[in-house]
Formats: structure tokens, C-alpha cells, sequence
């Protein structure tokens, strides 16, 4: 499928839907989501450029809150549980040259869990990557001064959650519990620090191939799931109950299985939460102005990605990213000799091989029945006379 992804993407994308669908393979989940983000792409068009911000020194206020943020980051995982190890340090360049590459946006906390899980499935450059493209092509705005798009983001999930769950949206409204308050952390780690971590795999394998509509999902989910009945209403009388409730989600309904099964089964698609998107941003215009910070529009999925920025053939080449060295030196040709060298060398050859003494025959001392003094002597009796001549039988 990698190996022909743009013919996959182009004919067949149900299928690579269905795949990200049922869970990528562990083997394949690091490359599979390069190429789904277009990460693969924008490496390639870009080569030497992660090398070049790498290289340069960053800005010392940046470089201080991302070193403090370093140890935060999934510490009990081998990668990141010991200072200064390896996966410290590639987390360090990757949110380094970040800000390098859009000093305009700076860093945001909320970028370094997603670094963090891009990290554990693939090299530091194509990390790099991974995260500018979920930064400017899934979740635009997200990261950026005044979090304006995650507010945004957070009235359009409000509004999706009248329709799937009314009973929950009415608990809210009651309560005037507005959406920033507990999807903030869902939305901008994309369920990172709050699913298990098999959840968190299948949840990703879904994002990166149908775009931010699976945060969106996930998120009613886990609000249906919480207040979406009367039972649970019960425990929850007021502001501080309901968000205790959804700070502390039930493990079952977030279960790998049950929780991709209820995802796929709501009701949103993007073209939903465009149309809630455009009646949002006309609220916000009303009330708030215009957006301070103007994002680039929002790409919804890997085949949106492909088709905004159409990859060339050497673009979409697999490249391998361990090569080994054969430890042995590799062997050298064998001069060719002239002819006149050639038959030097069979002579000495000839000359060379052994002699060995002639075979001497050994006569034979008893007479064969073809010689001319040949007499066969006849056999003994066993009684001890002698048989008769002409039968040999004793007469």
C-alpha cells in the first residue's frame, strides 16, 4: 500500500479507511502516519531544512519553557523517563525547530504530547514534520496566541452535542458549563493525556486519515457516555460535579473496542462542522470582531492534504531509514592477466603437478583356465579316495 499510495489514495481510499479503521499495524504505524499527514511530502520538498533549524541556537525564553516541559511528557515511558536521555533530547530539537520554523506562532504546551507520541513511532526529522502538519493542516490555530481557534472549535462542539446527546446539552446549558472548560486538553493533545494508550493508537490512525471530525466524535462519545442519562444527571448537581465527572471518565468507555465502535457510529462528517463553522464564526464576528490570528484553512483528512498539495513520484519514494554496513571488506576483482602471462601460468601449473611412479604388475602365481598349462585337479572325496575323472562323483 505505501509503495503505491497515491494510486491507494486516489482509487482505493475506502480501503485505506477501513485500515486506519481496524488499527494500523504496530510495524507500519510510524510511516503509515507520515505519509497520511504529509509529512512524507513536505520532508521531501524540504530536505536539509530540520538539519538547518537544528543547527541554529533558538530563542533563550522558548528553549527555557520547553526544557521545563520536558519531564512532563509521558514519564513513565522508556523514552522519556530519564533526563537527558535520547528521547528528552530529540523532543528538545523537535519543539526547538518548531519554533524556529514559525517564530510568529512560538511554542504552546500542548505541542509537546503530540511531539512526544509522533516521536515514539518515527525519527526526530520525521517527527518534525508530523507536527507541522498537524499544526497548519489538521488542527490550524490551535497553538497559536489566544487560543481563538479552540474556542471556536469549542461553541461548534457544544452546538454537535445538541444533536447527538439533547439530554446532555440541556445539562450543560442548566449549568452554563461552557465547552472550553473540560475539551480544551481533549482537543489540543488530540486525546493524548486522557485515553489509554491503546486508545489513543486507534484514535490517531482515524485522525490522521479523516482529519479533526474524530476529535469531534471522540469527544460527544465521552460526553454521551457521561451525561447522557438521567441516572448519571443524578450525581452531578452543579458545575463543580459535572466537571469532576468528565476530569475522571470511566475506564469501560474508554475501552479501545467499545470506544472506535461508538465513534464510528456518530453522526458527524465534515461537511457538519464546516456549516456549524461558518455559523460560529459569524457569533464570534458579532460579538468578539474579527479572529486576531488567521489561520490557513482546515484540512479535513489525508486525502484533502494530497489533493491541496499533489505529491510528485520522487516525493512519495520509500527511503530506508536504517542502513547497515557490512562489517567485511568487500571483495576486490582479480586482475586480468595478458595472454602471454596467462600461459606462464599454466606451465608453471604443469610443471607443479606431482608425478607419480609407474604401477608395477604383480604375475599372478596360479594358472587361469585360458592358459595353455592349465590342469584342473580334481576335488577330494569326502570319504578320502579319489572321485572319477569323467563325473567327478565316486564310482
Amino acid at each position: 500500500m505505501l509503495s503505491n499510495w497515491n494510486k491507494w489514495m486516489v482509487k482505493r481510499h475506502k480501503k485505506v479507511r477501513l485500515r486506519c479503521q481496524k488499527g494500523i499495524p504496530p510495524s507500519l504505524r510510524g510511516r503509515a502516519w507520515l505519509y497520511l499527514s504529509g509529512g512524507k511530502v513536505k520532508r521531501e520538498q524540504n530536505r536539509g531544512k530540520f538539519e538547518e533549524l537544528d543547527s541554529q541556537a533558538g530563542d533563550p525564553k522558548e528553549l527555557d519553557v520547553i526544557e521545563k516541559d520536558l519531564h512532563r511528557q509521558f514519564p513513565f515511558h522508556e523514552m522519556f523517563v530519564s533526563r537527558g536521555g535520547h528521547g528528552q533530547q530529540d523532543l528538545f530539537r523537535v519543539l526547538k525547530a518548531y519554533t524556529l520554523y514559525r517564530p510568529e506562532e512560538g511554542y504552546c504546551q500542548a505541542q509537546a504530547p503530540i511531539a512526544a507520541v509522533l516521536l515514539m513511532h518515527m525519527p526526530a526529522e520525521d517527527a518534525f514534520w508530523g507536527l507541522v502538519q498537524i499544526c497548519e493542516k489538521y488542527l490550524p490555530g490551535y497553538y497559536s496566541a489566544g487560543l481563538e481557534a479552540i474556542q471556536l472549535d469549542g461553541e461548534i462542539l457544544y452546538a454537535l452535542t445538541r444533536r447527538v446527546s439533547p439530554l446532555t446539552y440541556r445539562h450543560l446549558e442548566k449549568h452554563k458549563i461552557e465547552a472550553i472548560l473540560y475539551m480544551t486538553e481533549w482537543f489540543m493533545c488530540a486525546f493524548s493525556r486522557t485515553l489509554p494508550w491503546a486508545s489513543v493508537l486507534r484514535v490517531w490512525d482515524m485522525f490522521l486519515c479523516d482529519g479533526v471530525k474524530i476529535i469531534f466524535r471522540v469527544g460527544l462519545v465521552l460526553l454521551k457516555c457521561m451525561l447522557g442519562t438521567r441516572e448519571k444527571l443524578k450525581a452531578c448537581q452543579g458545575q463543580y460535579e459535572t466537571m469532576e465527572l468528565l476530569r475522571s471518565i470511566e475506564p469501560r468507555y474508554m475501552q479501545e473496542g467499545f470506544l472506535v465502535r461508538e465513534v464510528l457510529e456518530v453522526p458527524v462528517s465534515e461537511r457538519d462542522i464546516e456549516s456549524e463553522h461558518h455559523v460560529q464564526l459569524k457569533r464570534w464576528r458579532k460579538n468578539h470582531g474579527e479572529l486576531h490570528w488567521k489561520s490557513p484553512p482546515r484540512m479535513h483528512g489525508a486525502r484533502a492534504i494530497m489533493a491541496s498539495e499533489p505529491p510528485s513520484r520522487q516525493d512519495l519514494r520509500q527511503n530506508p531509514t536504517i542502513i547497515v554496513e557490512s562489517p567485511l571488506p568487500p571483495p576486490q576483482p582479480t586482475p586480468q592477466l595478458q595472454k602471454g602471462e596467462k600461459k606462464g601460468k599454466e606451465e608453471k601449473k604443469k610443471g607443479s603437478m606431482k608425478t607419480h611412479p609407474p604401477v608395477t604388475e604383480i604375475p599372478n602365481p596360479y594358472n587361469l583356465p585360458g592358459d595353455p598349462n592349465f590342469h584342473p585337479s580334481p576335488p577330494e572325496s569326502s570319504l578320502g579316495v579319489f572321485s572319477c575323472k569323467f563325473c567327478y562323483s565316486s564310482c
